[in-house]
């Protein structure tokens, strides 16, 4: 019998769902975010690199800070305070 695959985007078809021939424009790949912006999680399925996981989807956060090409966002998870690292492509202002 064979293990059941349990991958990063396992479990997310109509989370991650979207027209067919769609290209997201080159714009929302170079947006630019300042610090302490309130920005939404909102993953992009075209592009894999630096998704945010799924369970975030729809969180508000905010820009923390930059690492590389990704920023690096606050968010509440209950009394929690979590860091996520995700690339502009997959968040969007507020």
């Amino acid at each position: 019998m064979v293990r059941k695959s349990r991958g990063f985007r396992a479990k997310t078809r109509a989370k991650l769902r979207q027209k067919s021939g769609y290209r997201p424009a080159i714009t929302k790949f170079l947006t630019e975010f300042r610090k302490d912006q309130k920005v939404v999680l909102n993953p992009e399925p075209f592009s894999h690199k630096g998704m945010p996981h799924s369970r975030y989807k729809g969180r508000i956060g905010k820009v923390i800070g930059k690492r590389g090409k990704s920023y690096i966002i606050e968010i509440m998870d209950g009394k929690k305070s979590k860091l996520i690292i995700s690339r502009p492509e997959h968040l969007k202002a507020m």
